[in-house]
């Protein structure tokens, strides 16, 4: 974003609005310490009313008017809503549910990506905008769509089919290869001509994994095509005006590390709930996600709510001081904006009960007076601007591996990947940690400690890097589902995590899955062990919630195994035994195992069941200090980040905690600090500069 401060403000939709609001709302934003707002988001069905005429002058008074109040204008294309005339004329654009039910004007999102009508209507009114407005000194970036696959990222129709078959064509280049690939040589799927090809729609039972796995990515590659159609465009008509499309943290849709490459900086939406307790950890997470995304560089918050949404079921609002708190920890991630949903709440809607940085009541609402604050408070960090940030610790996360596990028929349903991606960076936000998301076939070299959740598709290249990061002096932290599937999607045969066997030691033979919940037929009554005498004495372990963990003499390992079991076959006898099971059919069987690199510095570690919070915690305390990495030691309720040259002091909790040694400035007020006793009020940031 061109802005040589750090960005605030957040969406602005004039055109709900009369002229003496606006002219209100331009005194008001340069009141909050506004620097940048995002504006025509919704606005196609005012930019061109009717097919081809375009009313540009609205928008081209309102931009003037920014920039004469020295607002910059991040510019959208307005294509995240096509008005209603585009669906009533050319019914080809709506998209098709996989019912086969029409998904119609009178919401947002009504488009079918792959409709060439949708593309050319796209390109007209981007090109109209990029003629209009490519060169006015209000514009600092140019905001492509809004929020894609947010609502719609597929259509069962035609013409996608057929764009299906040609993705088909060019990935594999011959029938032959996506019969192998698919293994369509089970349940007679032989493909004998392209017309066969189809989309994955409804079935009699289950439908072929390497279909719908394909069909994932062609979904998020459909979608990234629109979005080059409208960056070509703009580049086009001037490319020192960078490009970026809204993500939405981990959305599963989309292969960000993809899309990633095809924006001129990462931006974000995201919306932590403030009645959750992890809700600080969530919004970490989706923080150190974008950092990663952008290689390391600032992103933009794109959006986030002021206080509440309307979208739960119960919409909490922010309690007072967490708006500016979570905002200043996303800054202390990475970002170098924060900018919100939206700027003035709506009278009227599906968005009107969202909160806006302008509320209904005005200027005498609570959120207002925290608006104006966090204004205060991001003008004093401005020596943070452009700063990056250097993590120890890495996730492995893979869109593609995420879509082959959930394509699989088995051996589990749950979303592995997912949840043990937010698990690990949960205990290592907890302790206090920072980290990067990197893809499998990244350079892994330049970290000290890299976490593997689950990674069921491993690639040959992921194996490679992994290597890699041993020899390099890595702890590599493999956990249980890893290793199952190769770069075809096919079963790694003898012995799961084959691959990579040489960093850890140890193979997969079979996985006994626990915390089952059993089908019952009949009544499904309490077994009584005076009626029911055969079944009440039968023991079925995978029922159970839990499975303790205990040492090599017996005693109990603090934290439990979840969901599951792997019985390992050991084939290095360097590997050491860190936890084995307890109470299961394989008590006694390793669960947890190390085994040190070659030249003694790095190790693989496996974890072969899914820990609970304590048992991560543990295993990680044993990692970190492997690894050489000191924890910081804080109270309960604080963390503390550090950027570029200044340190990030949050408390999270609702009393004043003291921190000792502390240096620096502080830069909302100027005082200097020389290892000093320094209070953290409840739910405030302090931010101290070297």
């Amino acid at each position: 974003m061109l802005i040589d401060r750090l960005a605030y403000g957040g969406d602005y939709n004039p055109e709900q609005w009369d002229d003496a609001t606006i002219e209100r709302d331009l005194e008001l934003m340069q009141e909050a310490g506004v620097t940048v707002v995002s504006v025509g988001i919704f606005s196609w069905a005012f930019l061109e009313p009717e097919p081809g005429r375009y009313e540009l002058g609205w928008l081209r008074s309102l931009v003037d008017r920014l920039h004469a109040a020295g607002i910059g204008v991040d510019l959208a294309t307005a294509t995240a809503s096509p008005p209603p005339w585009l669906g009533r004329q050319y019914p080809e654009t709506l998209p098709i549910t996989r019912e086969g039910h029409v998904l119609r004007w009178g919401s947002r999102q009504a488009y079918n990506p792959s409709s060439q009508v949708f593309r050319d209507k796209i390109a007209a009114l981007v090109q109209t905008l990029a003629n209009e407005f490519a060169h006015h000194p209000a514009l600092v970036a140019w905001h492509i769509n809004n929020e894609y696959a947010c609502h719609v990222h597929e259509s069962f129709d035609a013409e996608t089919e057929g764009r299906f078959r040609a993705w088909l064509q060019a990935k594999y280049g011959s029938l032959a290869a996506l019969n192998d690939g698919w293994g369509t040589a089970f349940w007679s799927q032989r493909l004998s001509a392209w017309d066969e090809v189809i989309l994955p729609g409804l079935t009699p039972t289950y439908p072929n994994p390497g279909q719908v796995a394909d069909y994932r990515q062609f979904c998020s590659d459909t979608l990234l095509e629109l979005h080059l159609l409208e960056k070509e465009i703009l580049h086009r008509a001037n490319p020192d005006i960078p490009v970026t499309t809204n993500f939405l943290g981990l959305l599963e849709s989309l292969d960000y590390w993809k899309w990633a490459k095809h924006v001129d900086f990462i931006s974000n939406d995201s919306y932590p709930d403030p009645a959750d307790p992890r809700g600080a950890r969530s919004y970490a997470f989706e923080a150190d996600l974008m950092r990663s995304l952008g290689g390391g560089k600032p992103f933009i918050q794109m959006e986030q709510a002021p206080n509440q949404v309307q979208w739960r079921e119960r919409n909490a609002v922010k309690r007072p001081g967490q708006y500016a708190l979570w905002s200043l920890q996303t800054v202390a991630r990475g970002a170098d904006g924060i900018l919100n949903f939206q700027w003035r709440q709506s009278k009227a809607g599906a968005e009107t009960w969202h909160s806006g940085m302008v509320p209904h009541a005005g200027s005498e609402a609570r959120t207002w007076r925290e608006v104006v604050g966090l204004g205060r408070q991001l003008t004093g960090a401005a020596a943070v601007l452009g700063g990056e940030i250097k993590a120890d610790v890495a996730l492995l996360l893979d869109w593609q591996n995420f879509w082959a596990q959930e394509a699989a028929v088995g051996p589990v349903e749950e979303k592995t990947a997912l949840r043990g991606l937010r698990d690990w960076h949960a205990s290592l936000f907890e302790r206090g940690h920072v980290a990067d998301f990197a893809h499998p076939e990244a350079d892994l070299t330049g970290y000290r400690i890299i976490i593997v959740p689950s990674l069921f598709r491993l690639t040959e290249a992921a194996a490679t890097r992994l290597r890699e990061a041993v020899a390099a002096g890595a702890q590599v932290i493999v956990t249980f589902l890893s290793g199952w599937i190769d770069d075809a999607g096919h079963a790694v045969l003898g012995g799961y995590l084959r691959p990579i066997r040489d960093i850890l030691g140890v193979r997969v033979l079979e996985m006994a899955p626990f915390s089952v919940v059993p089908y019952l037929p009949g009544t499904g009554e309490v077994l009584d062990p005076e009626i029911d005498r055969v079944s009440a004495a039968i023991v079925a372990p995978a029922a159970a919630p839990l499975v303790d963990l205990v040492d090599d003499f017996g005693a109990p390992w603090p934290g439990n195994a979840r969901e599951g079991a792997d019985d390992l076959a050991v084939d290095d006898e360097r590997v050491q035994v860190v936890a084995r099971f307890g109470g299961t059919d394989l008590a006694g069987r390793p669960a947890i195992t190390m085994l040190p690199g070659a030249r003694g510095s790095g190790a693989g570690w496996y974890v072969a069941t899914n820990l609970d919070s304590r048992g991560r915690d543990t295993l990680l305390a044993r990692v970190l200090d492997s690894a050489g990495i000191v924890e910081p030691g804080l109270p309960a309720g604080v963390s503390r980040t550090k950027r570029g040259p200044v340190t990030f002091w949050l408390n999270h909790t609702d009393e004043p905690v003291i921190v000792r040694g502390v240096t620096g400035r502080r830069c909302d007020t100027g005082e200097s600090l020389a290892a000093a006793e320094m209070v953290l009020p409840a739910r405030t940031a302090v931010l101290i500069e070297d």
